[in-house]
């Protein structure tokens, strides 16, 4: 389980889509325990902001991963773009 905190921003692709990027510490921390749960670059996760807890996968970008913020999450916590929220990131798979 690894605690983060994180500067929301957009990344524009065919939508917009909110991301929460992590340190490259972090980063890299991650990226030497997902060996083997990682598919198409992607790791799968389970994550808490604030009060909510959801499942989505991370994918790594300029040498660090961004955790995508779903809308849901978004709209829950009150939280959007700008905005600097800390939480928790724990692979999924992996033993609590």
């Amino acid at each position: 389980m690894w605690e983060f905190e994180a500067e929301l921003i957009e990344w524009r692709g065919p939508a917009p889509f909110v991301f929460a990027p992590l340190s490259s510490d972090v980063s890299e921390d991650i990226k030497e325990a997902a060996r083997g749960l990682v598919y198409w670059g992607q790791v799968p996760v389970t994550a808490t902001i604030g009060d909510t807890e959801f499942d989505t996968a991370m994918w790594p970008r300029e040498g660090r991963f961004l955790l995508p913020v779903k809308v849901a999450v978004q709209r829950a916590e009150r939280i959007d773009v700008g905005d600097v929220v800390g939480g928790v990131v724990r692979l999924r798979g992996e033993i609590a």
